[in-house]
């Protein structure tokens, strides 16, 4: 086994030789573990085809089945001698259910290489030119076709009549499903013009029509769809072809297989000719000249997905010349000619290499699962959060496990499911600590809580981590004071807690490590700067137990000073809205510690200065407003904006929904812009937010 000069060698947990490469990161097996591991991926993906194509039961989405593929097939190229004949890496398709009449294809159905990064897609063009025997510098014209997740079919017209839809299938052999698709009403009946043909397209359903599918199944209480394709799939194979009438299926062409005509010399050509002839073509298809002009499309195609009323799992990147599409013909399972760029996995299987335990800033265990890194979501994961106790026994997760873990956007990633047919027997429970990993002090679980907690209020962890939140943006926003420095500060005895951060000197920082003279000035300037706080951003960053940044408004839009809060007790605070028993008791109990008095003290001679809220302000022009930000602003930052929003009285969300009062679009926009429009969300540029605000 060889690898590149640019591969690190590390250790994992449990000793293994870890080798980085790039994006990839793979555990150095013997070849007997290696045998081992390809058995059980071959048997896993047995398993989740058969619910996939033969009972329409998918247990698991796509993502997940291209991950474990992925992974037997990089162990199939690094070992050839243990590739067997039934391998998913060496199959077409699936096999065919046994309730319709079976239809050889008369042309092959061949799959279609899958690509995950712009990378891949250059390797892709270079194989083409390769096989074609031009200079790498040649430009050679792609089309790109919105890859619509639906359900692959052929239909076969007669005298430009429709006579026959026939499914996929294994490839070779599908199934007759004409009197169900008959009813879709984009699949034209007659043709334009009296031709016989052969096509290909996708049936699937419209995402609206999928929800109200699944509504009026949750009222009859029937089973639901997992996913739109899965409720396309179901309904095209249904006996009865009144219920696939009464269900709303749609169709997109985009293949002639047999014949063409002769003056069609291009791959765009096909698609203008199926329009012509009265099929729905998908419309955001597009040609360019070359393979550096179709990143930007699918840069455009990913933020497009939550504008269209259709799922897309990607684009399919074609050769537009038919003829270099001839000479470059397929393989065994592919054709050369055309690759699938596949957007970026959300859900991918891993493995769980160790479960290690966090001590939070309010004392709480959280075990954290350490991952053999995996791309998912476009990021490297090495780290997925387990929550607590309760949640591991209902998942049932051991050490050693293969998992499958889900990441939208930043969200943190969980682990979902464990594939247990994936075990060999070898991994390890985990058990939660009786004593705190960091102060050794023991740890409790107080009646109904699920979490578990260090009984030591002065656990060093637990400070630390305070320290971190006091100085994070949403509260202080101290700039350049992270959790490195604040751990260099903490080792030196320059600080003991927050309050000992605005008593910082030059002599104190610049004999530290990564400190000079400008980064110690530029550091005192923002501690400076800090000084002046609002009052919810400062009830926020005393971190205490069940308060959140909504609350902290909350409280300060209520009470106006922190005098005014200290001094109430617990009527006056479940006065506050949406303050409930549980965190009125939070608030009232660190209100009257009396090292927390001192701490609060202490800040105040050392400085901090809270600017009363104005009753102007409790009320402002925003309240009972949303407001969402995307992209990027130039004259402020994305905090800045949040803050004016509040400071008028307004909330700030992460997604965008009917409820969203106003979307604010910077350069650059994410899928929130999309999505916005397509809900009829007000969406406000830079300088008409500006007018707002002003």
């Amino acid at each position: 086994m060889s690898f590149t000069n640019d591969c690190v060698e590390r250790q994992d947990l449990f000793g293994n030789c870890i080798l980085f490469f790039g994006n990839c990161t793979c555990i150095f097996m013997t070849k007997s573990e290696a045998k081992i591991r390809i058995q059980k991926l071959k048997d896993q993906m047995a398993d989740i085809d058969y619910h996939h194509y033969v009972l329409d039961e998918p247990i698991v989405s796509d993502a997940v089945r291209d991950s474990l593929k992925r992974e037997l097939k990089s162990l199939e190229d690094q070992y050839p001698e243990f590739i067997t004949s039934d391998s998913p890496t060496q199959r077409i398709g699936g096999r065919a259910l046994g309730k319709f009449a079976k239809i050889k294809h008369s042309i092959p159905k061949y799959s279609l290489d899958d690509v995950f990064s712009f990378d891949e897609v250059l390797e892709f063009d270079a194989r083409v030119k390769r096989f074609l025997e031009l200079p790498a510098a040649t430009d050679i014209a792609y089309t790109c076709e919105l890859k619509i997740d639906g359900l692959n079919m052929t239909f076969i017209y007669e005298q430009g009549l429709f006579k026959k839809a026939v499914t996929r299938g294994d490839g070779i052999i599908g199934e007759d499903v004409t009197h169900t698709v008959k009813t879709v009403k984009s699949v034209p009946l007659k043709l334009k013009q009296p031709v016989d043909i052969e096509v290909g397209g996708e049936v699937y359903m419209p995402i609206k029509s999928f929800e109200a599918l699944n509504k009026f199944a949750a009222k009859s209480g029937e089973a639901l769809f997992a996913n739109p394709r899965n409720a396309a799939a179901g309904t095209v194979r249904q006996l009865d072809p009144q219920v696939a009438a009464s269900r709303d299926l749609q169709a997109f062409f985009y293949a002639v297989y047999s014949p063409t005509e002769k003056n069609i010399t291009a791959q765009k050509d096909i698609l203008e000719y199926l329009r012509a002839l009265g099929f729905r073509v998908e419309q955001h298809f597009s040609l360019f000249k070359n393979i550096a002009a179709v990143k930007n499309f699918l840069v455009k195609a990913d933020s497009l997905r939550a504008s269209l009323d259709f799922q897309i799992d990607g684009v399919v990147i074609k050769v537009n010349d038919l003829n270099y599409q001839a000479r470059l013909g397929r393989t065994a399972k592919c054709v050369r000619w055309a690759a699938a760029y596949k957007f970026a996995a959300e859900e991918v299987t891993t493995v769980v290499e160790d479960i290690q335990v966090q001590v939070g800033r309010t004392g709480v265990l959280t075990p954290v699962a350490h991952l053999k890194p995996v791309l998912v979501a476009g990021s490297t994961v090495s780290r997925a959060t387990l929550h607590n106790e309760d949640e591991i026994k209902r998942l049932g997760v051991k050490i050693g496990d293969t998992v499958i873990i889900q990441k939208a956007g930043d969200v943190i990633p969980d682990i979902v499911k464990v594939l247990e047919k994936m075990r060999t027997g070898h991994e390890r429970d985990f058990k939660m600590p009786k004593n705190c990993p960091v102060c050794g002090s023991a740890v409790t679980r107080v009646g109904a809580e699920v979490a578990h907690r260090c009984t030591n209020k002065n656990c060093y962890a637990q400070q630390r981590e305070k320290l971190y939140h006091f100085v994070s943006r949403t509260a202080f926003d101290i700039d350049g004071l992270g959790p490195k420095i604040i751990d260099q500060l903490l080792d030196s005895d320059l600080i003991k807690d927050a309050a000992d951060i605005f008593t910082l000197t030059k002599d104190d920082l610049e004999p530290l490590e990564r400190f000079a003279e400008k980064s110690a000035d530029n550091l005192l300037t923002a501690i400076t700067k800090a000084k002046h706080i609002a009052l919810a951003k400062f009830i926020f960053a005393l971190g205490i137990r069940n308060i959140g940044e909504k609350t902290a408004r909350d409280l300060s839009a209520h009470f106006t000073t922190l005098e005014k809060i200290k001094s109430a007790d617990l009527a006056e605070l479940l006065a506050v809205p949406e303050v409930g028993p549980i965190v009125a008791e939070s608030i009232f109990e660190w209100f009257h510690d009396k090292n927390n008095l001192k701490f609060l003290d202490k800040l105040l001679a050392n400085g901090i200065k809270i600017e009363k809220l104005s009753a102007a302000l409790v009320g402002g022009k925003f309240k009972g407003q949303t407001f969402v930000l995307t992209g990027t602003l130039d004259s402020l930052s994305r905090e800045a904006a949040k803050a004016k929003i509040i400071a008028l009285g307004g909330e700030t969300s992460e997604s965008v929904s009917a409820k969203t009062s106003y979307v604010v679009a910077g350069a650059n926009p994410g899928s929130k812009l999309a999505k916005a429009e397509k809900l009829g969300v007000k969406v406000l540029d830079e300088q008409e937010f500006l007018r707002l605000i002003k």
